[in-house]
């Protein structure tokens, strides 16, 4: 089977360097050789030795060529790799990419014309790099009926909050490490205000629950306003604090949503920390599933986008029908199942409210939890804890819709003895 592949950076020169090293052992696993007959990039990269491959410039070229079977998009973003794949599919190739952006954003689309045009678009590394939670939720797990999954998806993320709890750090200083260690971008916004996650949300909620792509419905939340004695109060309390992506089924739609979680603390993944990934899965009938390793890297994801390459060249060894839809579901299979509004979910809550150190102000935020029909579970006020003479008052709550947390909240920061915005985190059992 022969390739073309578009992009060299980090990706693109560990897919390169993986198929030269483990040629024989991959082709003798899908019965046919892989080769990579040119590579397009906007210049070649040291880390990768081309040899006699041939090298283009001009990535176009890759699609225009007849002699591609496949092309393998790793060049990232949602404009140039979005127009390199249509013209691929147009010119009859099948398409690997590691592009969760653009999967996310523009895949209803993309997969509608490969389904015309008899080719598949394959995206295994589009999500949790190297962990083949896709194959997974789409192979292994075929027999269920997917009731929710959860999972640490993005590692710059959890590399920050992983730091705050393990050495009392703030977000702003650990954020300015992991821009050093190559962890987060200069701009580091998709990975720590949750953009990146949800994308990559995206997808799995799409294959879990066959229901189309619906980027622009999940709601976002990041973790840069996490402070380090959230993260200590959490774990006073049992729990650590972990940037979760959640898709839930329920009977009125599904829930969709990237927040900071308080996660129990004896739960597995509650323990994935650094840069590590992790989804947990809920079937009907396997139950609980973990699936844990590296998110990111060079050779980690190339092991993924490789991994779509074999299941191609299988298909086409064998004569099977490779443009099979790619999500895992033909388009009569969709299901119309809602996006539920955050406002709408059932969640307990951590809350942190600073005040004044007056008497009765305990007995003011409680009656008013109290009256928007929130109970209380736990409570600490840490007077020895002051900020600027205010004292902290933490909470966990039982579960309530967030519509009344939301009206609850902005009662209390209205009282006179609160002082800024209520601090307010989710929390969740995973059961």
């Amino acid at each position: 089977m022969k390739i073309g592949l578009c992009g060299l950076g980090t990706v693109g020169s560990g897919t390169f360097n993986v198929l030269t090293r483990n040629g024989s052992e991959i082709a003798a696993r899908c019965g046919m050789p892989i080769e990579i007959v040119q590579v397009g990039s906007r210049r070649p990269n040291p880390a990768c030795e081309l040899g006699q491959t041939s090298f283009s410039t001009d990535i176009f070229a890759v699609a225009e060529n007849p002699e591609v079977e496949v092309v393998v998009e790793l060049l990232g973003g949602t404009t140039v790799a979005r127009e390199l794949i249509i013209k691929a599919i147009n010119n009859g190739k099948h398409v690997v990419t590691a592009n969760k952006a653009l999967i996310a954003e523009h895949g209803n689309e993309i997969f509608a014309l490969a389904k015309e045009k008899g080719v598949t678009v394959a995206f295994e590394a589009a999500v949790a790099g190297g962990i083949p939670v896709v194959k997974a939720l789409r192979e292994g797990l075929a027999a269920n009926e997917i009731n929710w999954l959860a999972g640490i998806i993005n590692g710059t993320g959890n590399f920050i909050l992983t730091e705050m709890r393990d050495k009392g750090r703030a977000f702003e200083d650990v954020l300015k490490e992991a821009q050093a260690l190559g962890y987060a971008e200069a701009d580091p916004t998709f990975d720590v205000e949750g953009i990146d996650a949800a994308h990559k949300l995206t997808i799995l909620a799409s294959v879990a629950f066959g229901i189309p792509l619906q980027f622009e419905r999940a709601y976002t939340e990041g973790i840069s306003k996490v402070a380090p004695e959230d993260v200590q109060y959490a774990e006073e309390f049992g729990y650590r604090i972990k940037h979760l992506g959640i898709a839930r089924r329920l009977e009125t739609g599904v829930e969709l949503r990237v927040h900071p979680t308080l996660i129990p603390e004896n739960q597995l993944i509650a323990k994935v920390d650094g840069v590590m990934n992790a989804v947990v899965i809920d079937g009907d009938a396997v139950g609980q599933t973990l699936y844990y390793g590296a998110g990111a890297g060079a050779e980690a994801t190339a092991s993924a986008v490789i991994a779509d390459l074999v299941d191609i060249a299988r298909a086409s060894k064998e004569g099977a029908n490779v443009g099979v839809p790619s999500l895992g579901h033909s388009d009569d299979q969709l299901k119309d199942l809602t996006v539920v509004p955050v406002e709408e979910v059932v969640s307990a809550y951590y809350l942190r409210i600073l005040v004044e150190d007056h008497p009765g102000v305990l007995a003011k935020v409680a009656q008013i939890l109290s009256e928007h029909g929130i109970n209380i579970e736990s409570i600490v006020q840490k007077e020895s804890e002051q900020f600027d003479g205010l004292i902290p008052m933490i909470m966990i709550t039982h579960r309530i819709q967030e519509r009344n947390m939301d009206h609850a909240i902005a009662t209390i920061e209205a009282l006179s003895e609160v002082r800024g915005e209520v601090m307010r985190i989710r929390v969740a059992a995973l059961n």
